[in-house]
């Protein structure tokens, strides 16, 4: 008999009510501003927008291996705004697929955040999934303000953005 598979079928519900948006922001960063920052501290969109786009990938490595370490993790190196998009897809079908699978057991389990093996954090697979999402929802509305700020139209987010309504 399978385990129960509660909290996965709910994260995985809240990660589709915000996947959705988070791809038509993606949609939107042009390759000419991968470079622009809002400040000399702020991270550049181009990385911005890549994070957004990587973050269920995280949730995925939570589940399975259970475990990421920054020191070995591969970015993608995109040359397109569509190689992003297609990288949010991807990530978010295997992210689909291991929260599908993922018993409320095995979300109960420990998730290691390390750097050169070293352990940073550890917490709950399940705490560590629903700390992604709302990591990924903060990148997200940061990468709103960046389209603002570069006169891009804002997409909808949880209703009518100014530039659908026409304001």
């Amino acid at each position: 008999m399978k385990d129960a598979n509660t909290l996965g079928k709910l994260f995985l519900k809240e990660l589709e009510s915000e996947a959705a948006a988070s791809r038509k922001c993606i949609e939107r960063v042009p390759e000419k501003l991968w470079d622009w920052k809002p400040h000399e501290k702020s991270m550049a969109m181009g990385y911005l927008t890549l994070l957004v786009a990587e973050m269920p990938k995280w949730m995925t490595h939570t589940i399975e291996p259970g475990k990421i370490d920054f020191a070995t993790w591969k970015h993608i190196e995109p040359k397109t705004t569509a190689d992003v998009v297609s990288y949010f897809d991807e990530n978010m079908k295997g992210t689909k697929a291991a929260l599908e699978d993922a018993s409320d057991d095995k979300l109960s389990e420990l998730f290691y955040l390390k750097n050169n093996g070293q352990v940073l954090m550890s917490l709950p697979k399940g705490e560590s999934i629903a700390q992604t999402i709302n990591h990924l929802v903060h990148h997200r509305g940061q990468l709103t303000v960046y389209l603002r700020l570069n006169n891009i139209p804002v997409p909808s987010i949880y209703g009518p953005s100014a530039d659908e309504r026409g304001f």
